[in-house]
């Protein structure tokens, strides 16, 4: 189902900073999966509905798993707006203090457009891409006359959206994701990640840029020069099975992290004189996992499996969720 985006008015912004500022920061959590990772979801994409998870609830540290609401903020922006993608965005101070493992080079006073510091936020993991971004467009939404206001107020909107979403277990401090960084911790759940996920791959945008595995981008340097950058995605799993996104996430308090999406053909059948076809498409969030990519594969082939049952089953919505005690 698609959902109008939601923009935050400043007086508001006051509100949820405190909202989100006062609340208690959970750490990591300890693996208590039982798939080698510290909390896990397999959602049917269409509605939702929870098939099978561990600690859905259980509030995390997602690293750049972040980036998918930066994502969602901008790409709802320039929706609502009829702001075009093209625009270039001046890449702020804040990123010289930015620990990026995958950085493509961005330096203060580089010029690139919005289209590619998503494509090098989504693909590449980038944080001076996603800081970019915010500053951006959180100027560009009235946050204020310096880059730091604005990348708080576009922070209160990934806030604002996740509430719109029903992500009660998130706190967002920063569009990458960095974890060490404020004084408070950001946090997630596996369950909320979902929502969040199933909300990101509605939308034709966001799922065309989590599709690609490579893609060459550029930009102009502070000096006027050319430059440009070969990404690849972090998330090896794209292209295969069927998967098509979603993204990666990493740092020392979230452990290894990775979202995927994947479509089998639809189920087609013939009720009276209606055609009903129905997708087949799952969610799996891993959060803190030994070994991701792995346990991301494990709970795609049993999501499948969970799928059929419950498409036999007639798709109840009212029953326990399996897993859900655990």
């Amino acid at each position: 189902m698609k959902r109008t985006p939601i923009f935050l008015t400043l007086p508001a912004l006051f509100a949820f900073l405190v909202a989100f500022l006062i609340a208690p920061a959970p750490s990591r959590a300890q693996d208590g999966g039982g798939f080698g990772a510290a909390a896990w979801v397999i959602a049917d994409s269409t509605t939702g509905f929870v098939l099978d998870s561990s600690n859905a609830g259980r509030q995390v540290q997602i690293g750049s798993i972040t980036k998918i609401a930066t994502a969602m903020v901008v790409l709802d922006w320039a929706k609502a707006h009829g702001e075009d993608l093209g625009q270039s965005a001046t890449v702020p101070q804040a990123v010289s203090a930015l620990n990026s493992p995958n950085s493509i080079g961005l330096h203060a006073g580089d010029s690139i457009t919005l289209r590619d510091a998503l494509y090098a936020a989504l693909l590449q993991s980038d944080n001076e891409a996603a800081e970019t971004l915010a500053a951006h467009v959180g100027a560009k939404l009235g946050g204020g006359k310096t880059d730091k206001d604005a990348v708080i107020y576009f922070v209160a909107q990934m806030n604002a959206l996740a509430r719109k979403l029903g992500m009660k277990g998130t706190r967002f401090l920063n569009p990458h994701g960095l974890d060490d960084l404020e004084k408070k911790l950001p946090y997630s759940t596996a369950g909320d990640v979902a929502l969040l996920t199933n909300y990101a791959m509605s939308q034709t945008g966001f799922a065309f840029y989590t599709s690609q595995r490579e893609r060459k981008i550029s930009w102009r340097t502070a000096d006027g020069g050319a430059q440009s950058y070969a990404l690849k995605n972090t998330n090896e799993l794209v292209g295969t099975d069927g998967i098509d996104g979603v993204k990666t996430g990493t740092t020392r308090r979230a452990g290894a992290c990775v979202v995927i999406s994947a479509a089998k053909p639809p189920d087609s059948r013939q009720v009276g004189e209606e055609h009903i076809i129905v997708p087949r498409r799952l969610t799996v969030v891993v959060l803190g996992a030994t070994s991701r990519f792995d346990v991301a594969r494990s709970l795609l082939a049993r999501g499948w499996s969970l799928l059929d049952e419950w498409a036999r089953a007639g798709r109840p919505m009212n029953v326990r969720k399996p897993g859900s005690s655990r």
